[in-house]
């Protein structure tokens, strides 16, 4: 019998859309079995999707449990301004700035949630048709590529309030919501722009 192997990524998810169409993801993760590391998922307004990963082991992992049409090794850097209340993104051919606000509702929900229940499997597998109904387009636990299973375990959510910057020079346009759907996975993020403090968990 096959091994099942556990993968846990902590960390912060990142969606944006903006009005020349093109949808961002930002995942900055703190604990991985890859090390540290911040990684860019792009849907253009024409509907590629575009991996910014920092070496072939992230590009690797991530381009096999989800789906691209082009990846792209460039140095990613994160940097929070003013706070925490800016993020400063630079990633080879994106270059953002990112203005969040306070916490949301479905925030304050999920600061009340123990943290060991929130991170578990058990707890994505509940939740999942409630975040369904809530986030359209938002799966808590789904099949991911190569026969890979995902769970996400949310336990934070901020607002997005602001969007500005350039992909390959060309200007991004203001904020928007993140439709269409970027169809990376299984699921997207939520269509109103946030920032997600999450455990995800997959299993190989």
């Amino acid at each position: 019998m096959a091994t099942q192997i556990i993968d846990r990524f902590d960390g912060r998810i990142l969606g944006a859309g903006s009005t020349s169409g093109l949808r961002l993801v930002i995942g900055d993760w703190w604990r991985t079995p890859l090390g540290a590391f911040s990684g860019v998922m792009i849907a253009t307004a024409d509907h590629r999707r575009v991996l910014l990963a920092i070496n072939e082991r992230v590009a690797e992992y991530v381009s096999a449990t989800y789906s691209f049409d082009e990846v792209v090794l460039t140095p990613v850097t994160v940097t929070e301004r003013d706070g925490g209340a800016r993020w400063e993104v630079d990633a080879g051919p994106l270059r953002a700035s990112v203005g969040l606000g306070g916490r949301t509702g479905v925030g304050r929900l999920l600061r009340l949630l123990p943290g060991p229940l929130a991170r578990s499997r058990a707890f994505a597998t509940l939740a999942d048709p409630v975040a369904r109904r809530v986030f359209p387009g938002v799966r808590t636990r789904g099949s991911a590529g190569n026969g890979r299973r995902e769970y996400y375990g949310a336990r934070d959510q901020r607002a997005v309030t602001r969007l500005s910057g350039t992909w390959h020079g060309v200007e991004l346009g203001a904020l928007a919501d993140v439709a269409p759907p970027p169809q990376f996975g299984f699921s997207s993020t939520p269509v109103r722009p946030s920032l997600t403090e999450v455990t995800t968990t997959v299993v190989r």
